[in-house]
């Protein structure tokens, strides 16, 4: 709405981010520990679950650490065997235990996985359930400060980390913790001195690594702001390509296209190069591992402290025990995401709700329409009041008209009528019924409204038309069209009325107002509210418009906020409002005699007419 933008677009703008700079799984939680507790006690029924899928994590991964201590055996008994005659019952039940342990292992994880799977689509439904309840229970001073993009983001990309998060880290996490405990243990019980060897030339290893990685980091950062400002540039060219063609403006938006992309191509480019070198850094590890494993075991070996079958052993332990590092870093990394993730969702589920209503008992029976400002106060933020000391009544049946320049409270005035923000002083009453005391539900459906802003959904021409609007006739909706002229067009249309809007068809920004107009007739409410309902169509629809919500207005209370004058001659009461306040009251005659505000305005457009 209108006026709302005006007055609000201050507080909303602080608090909205530029392309590519949206809070996501590039930025870490405030609150880690917190928002972790908050998701764990979300999915507080289906811990038993969880806990299942933990132990089989945790089965699966002993199953996998057993092997290698098999493999040892059958490895020794061959060797044994190699010098006089090699066990082959001892062999073959070795060799089916391993692959009875390996297919057990594998069965565990298939399990944890497919729990966990469940578990995290589960949570993400009801989250998503939650936060669509949460969107209509939210007071609309939260949306004047809150930019719709950044609530979409919510509901999709942070429910998505969660879910991801959820489904990938847990399990992960638990295997490679195991994994990396049991490795450990496993190669502390068959050599100590192999051991040591092992862990030392891994640490060095992932010394270097780190050392790398610290590097990188600032590249990657480099990168993600260079990325967001060539998204931005990319959206504010593309949204405006008309305008920058009529100003000759290609060369310039190229010129700064190519400054933008050159930046992004030398981040990224130093970025990707050093994390290029992760893979083979990691494959640089595991050999380093081997090979001091090789080398300290034939050592060993010479001296008769241990067997062949150890190294066989080790070498397995040695993969076993670098794999969970990587993992463990990545788990660590969907976490954080996660918990970033889920610091917004939980933010937006416990942002302050409009007031529980259900003890209101108010109710109008008959509405004839009378509304009265009584001294209403109200503004955006308690620090500026746009509404000082506003009073004013609407008789059953009058057309009021609401006038005056940019930022005078206009729309402002409409919201507060609907209850979509809360007066601070003052009252306002339909039919002397203070609105403070009925439901926002009754009070919402006795208005129908037309916005400057159209707002049609994907669906069939008639499905919009009657909108919430159950049991219309067609010959209703019908008359409703041809009133504001549109009948012959949606005739034209290969379906009719069954035509789906969507981007193949292609409507003018007047037949989308004319359907908005139309939907208002057929909702026929006791009061009407048009804010700018003919700013979008030309001078003959206009004319052909107005007359018909001349017709629509009989007999009932009509607000209509408007800046072209010439339309709102007719009105029974024109307000005109400048900073907040009512300065000129009357008829469109009476006000021009008095040669006030209201006749300057007049004036000026009818000399911009000329």
């Amino acid at each position: 709405m209108t006026e709302k933008k005006e007055m609000a677009g201050g507080a909303k703008a602080s608090g909205m981010r530029g392309p590519g700079m949206r809070k996501g799984s590039g930025e870490k939680a405030r609150d880690f520990a917190g928002t972790w507790k908050k998701l764990i006690l979300y999915c507080r029924k289906y811990y038993i679950p969880v806990i299942i899928a933990v132990l089989c994590a945790v089965g699966g991964t002993v199953f996998t650490l057993i092997g290698p201590d098999k493999l040892s055996d059958l490895t020794k008994v061959i060797t044994d065997g190699l010098l006089a005659e090699i066990d082959m019952e001892a062999v073959a039940r070795i060799g089916i235990l391993l692959v009875v342990f390996y297919a057990c292992g594998a069965l565990l994880s298939f399990i944890q996985h497919f729990i966990m799977t469940t578990i995290s689509q589960m949570v993400s439904k009801r989250m998503r359930s939650d936060i669509s309840r949460k969107i209509n229970r939210l007071p609309m001073s939260f949306y004047s400060r809150t930019s719709n993009g950044d609530i979409l983001s919510r509901v999709t990309n942070d429910v998505d980390m969660i879910s991801q998060s959820l489904n990938q880290s847990v399990g992960m996490l638990v295997s490679a913790v195991t994994l990396f405990v049991g490795s450990l243990f496993m190669m502390l019980i068959t050599n100590v001195i192999m051991t040591v060897t092992a862990v030392a030339a891994i640490f060095l290893g992932f010394l270097l690594m780190r050392l790398i990685t610290g590097r990188s980091q600032k590249y990657f950062s480099r990168q993600q702001r260079h990325l967001g400002e060539l998204n931005g540039e990319i959206e504010e060219i593309y949204s405006g390509h008309t305008v920058v063609k009529a100003y000759n403006g290609e060369e310039n938006a190229a010129r700064t296209f190519d400054e933008m992309n050159g930046r992004l191509r030398q981040s990224a480019f130093r970025a990707q190069c050093l994390a290029g070198l992760m893979q083979p850094l990691m494959i640089f590890i595991g050999n380093l591992g081997y090979v001091a494993v090789c080398v300290t075991g034939a050592v060993l070996t010479m001296n008769h402290q241990i067997g062949f079958e150890v190294i066989v052993a080790f070498m397995m332990y040695v993969r076993f025990f670098t794999q969970p590092l990587s993992q463990i870093a990545q788990a660590a990394q969907s976490l954080q995401s996660g918990a970033a993730a889920g610091e917004r969702v939980f933010e937006f589920l416990e942002a302050k709700e409009m007031e529980d209503e259900s003890q209101k008992t108010a109710h109008l029976e008959k509405v004839w329409g009378e509304v009265e400002f009584e001294h209403v106060k109200f503004g955006y933020n308690d620090d500026k009041i746009i509404i000082h000391d506003f009073s004013a009544k609407a008789r059953p049946g009058q057309k009021i008209a609401i006038v005056g320049p940019t930022g005078a409270g206009k729309t402002t005035l409409v919201n507060l009528l609907m209850r979509f923000y809360e007066i601070q002083g003052g009252q306002i009453r339909i039919d002397g019924v203070p609105t403070d005391t009925l439901r926002r539900e009754e009070v919402h459906s006795q208005f129908c409204m037309v916005l400057q802003d159209t707002w049609l959904f994907e669906g069939s021409i008639r499905e919009n038309l009657i909108y919430c609007t159950p049991d219309v006739p067609k010959g209703r909706m019908e008359e409703a069209c041809r009133a504001v002229g549109l009948d012959h067009f949606i005739h034209t249309l290969p379906q009719g009325y069954d035509t789906i809007l969507n981007d193949q068809l292609n409507l003018s920004q007047g037949q989308k107002q004319q359907l908005t107009i139309a939907r208002a007739m057929i909702a026929d409410k006791p009061m009407l509210i048009l804010d700018e309902a003919t700013s979008s169509v030309d001078t003959r629809t206009e004319q052909q418009i107005q007359s018909a919500m001349d017709a629509l207005m009989k007999d009932r209370t009509s607000f209509v906020i408007a800046h072209r004058l010439s339309t709102i001659k007719n009105a029974d009461l024109i307000l005109v409002l400048k900073d907040g306040d009512v300065i000129e009251s009357g008829t469109h005659e009476e006000l021009l005699a008095k040669g006030g505000f209201y006749a300057g305005l007049y004036n000026s457009q009818f000399e911009q007419a000329q």
